[in-house]
């Protein structure tokens, strides 16, 4: 059976001419393309859920909680610019691509292009693409289009500690998202005493606010 996925090519499983080649590579890429868009949308829903219960938190005084989602959201716009990084970067290889298809139509031929194994070695960094781009250099290294591939070595993408100089950052989007209810930065937790709420809003349970965390933190990859 033929794999109709658009990964097939990584496999070997058909020799194609120059021209076609580079096209599936672009597809490839292209396909790749889409699936961090998702993961760019996905992110975005979470991130209006975490507002939304930033603001309720914010107006029982709940601080503890204001702080933490606050973080997450930190965090989670942290990952959403690295994402769009990797897909200007992954466009970049994908004109490189291109031109290898117009190089193909005067000459017949692909040409090797190290502007090409630069980019190609920059996507090995990203984790999200590290297989596919290892894979596909592997074929364009036989196609004779670059020479090497790097070792793998992942750009170290984790959060580093939301401390200290991020601190203030997550200070702002305490402000941005309660409207500066809270006090000026510097006084969170010194705010005037909340309003008696009822037993069953004080014992809500924080198995939402677990959940929310858990499914950003998961979409952060």
């Amino acid at each position: 059976t033929v794999d109709p996925s658009p990964m097939s090519f990584l496999f070997g499983k058909k020799k194609l001419d120059p021209k076609e080649q580079a096209r599936e590579w672009k597809r490839g890429l292209q396909h790749e393309q889409r699936a961090l868009d998702r993961q760019i949308r996905d992110i975005e829903r979470e991130e209006m859920k975490v507002k939304t219960e930033v603001k309720k938190a914010a107006k029982q005084n709940d601080m503890g909680a204001v702080k933490m989602l606050a973080k997450e959201l930190v965090a989670s716009r942290k990952a959403k610019e690295r994402i769009i990084t990797s897909k200007a970067q992954l466009n970049s290889v994908m004109m490189q691509i291109q031109n290898q298809v117009a190089m193909v139509r005067v000459s017949g031929a692909l040409a090797k292009s190290t502007e090409l194994m630069t980019g190609m070695n920059n996507l090995i960094k990203i984790p999200e693409l590290n297989a596919v781009a290892r894979s596909m250099g592997q074929e364009m290294m036989k196609a004779g289009l670059i020479e090497e591939m790097m070792d793998d070595a992942f750009e170290n993408m984790e959060e580093e500690g939301l401390d200290d100089a991020a601190d203030e950052e997550v200070e702002k989007v305490m402000q941005e998202l309660t409207l500066g209810m809270l006090g000026k930065a510097g006084t969170v937790g010194i705010t005037k005493a909340a309003e008696p709420t009822p037993a069953a809003a004080q014992e809500e349970p924080e198995d939402d606010l677990d959940e929310m965390q858990a499914r950003l933190a998961a979409l952060r990859g």
